[in-house]
């Protein structure tokens, strides 16, 4: 099965691309519950955001244009983004995830440190994923979900912020907005 794949490090094989993973997220139907749950394990603060047509373009879903709006919270833990995700109107892997599985999490995001955005994308379809959802946030931070399920039992995703990035002042800071 794995033919051809060699370990070249101990944390290297020779078909390596995706690097760090740079993020878990947990899919919910209670989107402020579940932030304040990771509040309660000392997780925060939380930047929330409205995810939709208004602040996400070139939106797809399953290969085909479609739009679709969720609520997002984003936190940092260490060198973990967390992201909390409750889906709301139009089609979408986060609605489909609900109700296949129910709550938890839905999937890890990859750096691919040093990979363009569209070779990840190439790495990931050369292996046989396909993009299940994707979009453009803030008119720079592109993002695509993979069907990689089959493989590692999770959705995978990759997502670029541009180099001098900063998120967007969010709609609410859960538990309130960081003091330095």
């Amino acid at each position: 099965m794995n033919k051809g794949i060699v370990a070249t490090s101990a944390t290297t094989l020779s078909n390596s691309f995706v690097g760090n993973t740079v993020q878990v997220c947990v899919v919910t139907n209670d989107f402020k519950k579940t932030i304040n749950g990771f509040v309660e394990l000392g997780i925060g603060p939380w930047a929330t955001y409205t995810f939709g047509p208004g602040t996400v373009t070139h939106q797809t879903y399953m290969g085909r244009p479609e739009t679709y709006s969720m609520w997002l919270a984003l936190a940092t833990s260490g060198n973990m983004m967390w992201e909390v995700i409750q889906p709301l109107d139009g089609p979408s892997i986060y609605k489909e995830f609900l109700a296949a599985h129910g709550e938890g999490v839905h999937h890890v995001a990859f750096g691919c440190e040093g990979l363009p955005f569209g070779r990840r994308i190439e790495e990931f379809e050369k292996r046989g994923c396909r993009q299940t959802q994707t979009g453009l946030w803030a008119g720079c931070v592109p993002y695509a979900n993979f069907e990689t399920e089959g493989l590692i039992t999770t959705t995978a995703e990759v997502f670029d912020f541009p180099r001098d990035f900063k998120l967007p002042q969010p709609e609410e800071w859960i538990p309130g907005p960081p003091t330095d």
